[in-house]
């Protein structure tokens, strides 16, 4: 299964009093944000707005994550490479079964932990040491988050309308923090595409999309979805 996602890459900072004059060092895309790690150095706070992912620390401005740094205006930022997903209760999300007990399933929706599926909130009535006849390792399935604990280890169900085993179609991933470019504003943009590319398309909290239709639409849709991460990659975009 192909996925498409934002890549981490390689840290490199930019001091404040680096020469941005075009001749320093040969041709450069001027589009391309710098890429900083927590912690840097991003220069004097005095008439700077702090945005998301940046600290002011005494009379200087710091970034509290490894992304891509944006400045609009006075407001600097710093753009999340790439996130972890932190499940909410209420959250649809598409899991991967990766192991199973006599009446547990566990699932991975991308979390720092697996999400546990209890054979009472499965797709079906299972007899105890049944679980693998209804849902066996490597299967995918269309999920709701139930419960999350403080430790942030969530519990999901199959109990609901439109919540399923996945059988058909094909399987994508965004960054989280992308979605909101894949979906547009007012979903403007995700209608379209779907009306474009007579596919259904589920689009889920944790980066994960549900694609079903024809193979030639399906990978005009992944192709797109490529796009929105490829710039991502060059220009820096935040949530």
């Amino acid at each position: 299964m192909l996925t498409s996602m934002v890549m981490n890459s390689r840290p490199v900072g930019q001091p404040d009093n680096m020469s941005n004059e075009s001749n320093a060092d040969g041709p450069r895309d001027s589009r391309r944000s710098p890429v900083v790690v927590p912690g840097e150095d991003l220069g004097p706070s005095e008439g700077v707005e702090a945005g998301h992912g940046v600290l002011v620390v005494g009379d200087r401005v710091k970034s509290t994550k490894q992304g891509r740094m944006n400045r609009k205006g006075n407001t600097i930022s710093v753009s999340p490479l790439h996130t972890r997903y932190m499940p909410r209760p209420g959250d649809l999300v598409i899991g991967h079964i990766e192991g199973c007990t006599n009446n547990i399933w566990f699932v991975d929706i991308g979390a720092p932990f697996n999400s546990i599926l209890p054979m009472s909130l499965g797709p079906a009535k299972v007899e105890f040491g049944g679980t693998r006849k209804v849902l066996d390792i490597g299967d995918s399935i269309l999920c709701r988050v139930q419960e999350v604990e403080e430790t942030h280890q969530s519990v999901v169900t199959m109990k609901g309308m439109g919540l399923r085993k996945i059988r058909s179609g094909a399987l994508d991933e965004l960054d989280p923090h992308l979605l909101g470019h894949l979906i547009g504003k007012g979903g403007s943009f995700l209608r379209a595409m779907k009306m474009e590319t007579d596919c259904r398309i589920v689009v889920t909290d944790n980066g994960r999309l549900w694609i079903d239709g024809d193979l030639e639409n399906i990978l005009e849709v992944r192709k797109r979805i490529e796009n929105i991460s490829s710039e991502a990659r060059i220009v820096g975009v935040g949530a």
